[in-house]
């Protein structure tokens, strides 16, 4: 078998990162090259994006970026604000290369620590956290199946909300969700992320970064999400509620 070869992403390998990221199982709407660019244009972090290849062929990726903070330190994190974005590779020999060569990239920056945000446990010796938890819900092709998958108070506050003339629209603009947003997490005592972090994932993916927003009778937003579709699943994300 051809060996494995690991080596820096380059511009012009974007639209071979997103096909590999397309097709690999293991890939995450994270790994997409697009976050590249945002987190270096609305938060400065440099990005040091791994690839690796067996012939002319990408076998993995490693997307990676360099953080330096006067809160959080000096890190090579794969990737800040993304959940999962870990190695995703098309075999073990891959998998193994990308996490070598992150460790080899981590040493020469001298970071304080390398952060790999896995779906799964790759490394059984380095330290984990498990200060999050994940889960997934199958949604039916029925919007009453759905609803009778809600626990049964949940249910009813649902369907009261209904009653109540509550409506969810997609929407087309983001000043109403980042105005949601960004008022429940200054109630929370936490700074919001700046607004033109949330218009770069609008403008970069599309209908990919979706807003609905839940009006009440008179048309006044009440609560809004910023969903990222990937694939076969939906992933709500970033949200925010009237008081």
């Amino acid at each position: 078998m051809t060996p494995v070869r690991v080596r820096e992403f380059a511009p012009e390998d974007a639209a071979r990162w997103d096909a590999f990221v397309a097709r690999c199982d293991e890939a995450t709407f994270f790994h997409r090259i697009g976050w590249r660019g945002i987190l270096q244009r609305c938060f400065g972090h440099r990005p040091r994006y791994l690839l690796a290849e067996r012939g002319a062929e990408i076998a993995g990726i490693l997307p990676l970026a360099e953080v330096k903070s006067l809160l959080f330190g000096h890190a090579l994190v794969s990737l800040p604000f993304c959940a999962v974005a870990g190695v995703a590779a098309a075999d073990a020999e891959a998998a193994a290369a990308l996490q070598g060569a992150a460790q080899a990239l981590g040493e020469r920056l001298k970071v304080a620590h390398l952060e790999l945000r896995h779906a799964r446990q790759r490394a059984p010796g380095w330290p984990q956290q498990d200060l999050y938890a994940s889960f997934r819900k199958t949604l039916a092709p029925q919007a009453e199946a759905n609803l009778l998958a809600i626990p049964r108070k949940q249910r009813a506050m649902v369907r009261k909300g209904i009653g109540n003339g509550l409506v969810g629209r997609i929407d087309a603009h983001g000043d109403v969700f980042f105005s949601l947003y960004a008022d429940n997490v200054h109630r929370h005592g936490t700074p919001p992320l700046p607004k033109r972090y949330f218009e770069a994932l609008r403008s970069t993916f599309g209908p990919d970064a979706e807003v609905l927003t839940v009006t009440d009778a008179a048309g006044r937003p009440l609560s809004s999400v910023l969903s990222f579709y990937f694939k076969d699943e939906v992933l709500p994300y970033y949200a925010g509620d009237a008081v």
